[in-house]
């Protein structure tokens, strides 16, 4: 028999999850330096002010970064899913069979959501949008960017996981815990506010509440991706406290708790409610189609 569908080295599910948290800290801090001391060589910048000012560097640095992080994360993922799940990384949730919808799903509500904030308080007369740029090549390395995060952090969190506490536990009890994580991961991002810190675990059980019925990753993927690129490159908020080059250049006013303030839209109690209305729909949605599969 092929060892990689062997019986899982360690039978717990919730253990397996455990085990790989601390190596994925190592492997993504060492594989993100290499990135910085690339992007410090071919800037010509000192890599000591490369560290410090790390939220600052271009669009195009911080893809360098990204790419070497989510190399490294694929890296340890696969070492653990190979030999200690002893399962195939297609197995995480990479088929695309019949996940065309779930792409739509994801791309949409991503759109929506900012789309809908952005609004809100540009008739609230909290946001001003003064500028339209149009930077083609900006915006694709946004693309790749926002691109590469998605994956190195629904690999892991949803995955890997999110996927392993599942086999442990209740698949709600398994989504909150793999949120909690999700959070803990956004801990050292600059200007984090108490509701930017409540929004990320609310957007990890959105995230996560499609993959608890299907097991699949494209949903989640496409969410992430479209929220950041949304939120950043095109209505010109900061992602998670870090700023990125915008197609749109806003104003934004008021209180910072509706507004987001310098963490971004996701640091606002309009992103609290979209993500809770969020949650709802696509559990409901997720919820038909997962009782429906199993009466037909």
């Amino acid at each position: 028999m092929n060892s990689i569908t062997k019986e899982p080295a360690i039978k717990k599910g919730w253990l397996r999850a455990v085990l790989i948290i601390i190596p994925f800290f190592i492997v993504s801090v060492i594989f993100q330096a290499l990135g910085a001391f690339i992007w410090a060589a071919i800037s010509n910048d000192n890599i000591l002010e490369v560290f410090k000012n790390i939220s600052q560097i271009p669009t195009l640095g911080f893809l360098i970064i990204q790419a070497f992080s989510t190399f490294g994360t694929l890296l340890i993922i696969w070492i653990f899913t190979r030999f200690i799940d002893r399962k195939k990384m297609i197995d995480l949730g990479f088929s695309f069979q019949k996940r065309t919808k779930d792409i739509l799903y994801g791309l949409l509500a991503g759109f929506i959501m900012m789309g809908a904030g952005s609004l809100i308080l540009y008739f609230s007369g909290n946001l001003t949008f003064d500028s339209i740029t149009f930077n083609l090549i900006g915006l694709a390395q946004s693309v790749v960017l926002f691109t590469l995060v998605s994956i190195n952090e629904e690999v892991f969190v949803r995955g890997y996981l999110l996927r392993n506490f599942m086999v442990s536990m209740n698949r709600y009890a398994a989504l909150i815990l793999s949120s909690l994580v999700f959070m803990a991961l956004h801990l050292m991002n600059p200007n984090l506010s108490l509701v930017g810190l409540t929004n990320i675990f609310l957007a990890g059980l959105l995230l996560g509440i499609g993959y608890i019925f299907t097991k699949n990753l494209w949903f989640p993927l496409a969410l992430h991706f479209s929220w950041n690129f949304f939120q950043g490159p095109i209505f010109g908020f900061e992602v998670s406290g870090t700023k990125s080059e915008t197609f749109i250049s806003q104003t934004i006013n008021g209180n910072e708790m509706l507004t987001g303030g310098q963490f971004g839209f996701e640091g606002s109690i309009l992103a609290t409610v979209l993500c809770s209305l969020g949650i709802v729909l696509f559990w409901m949605v997720y919820k038909k189609q997962d009782v429906l599969s199993t009466t037909n």
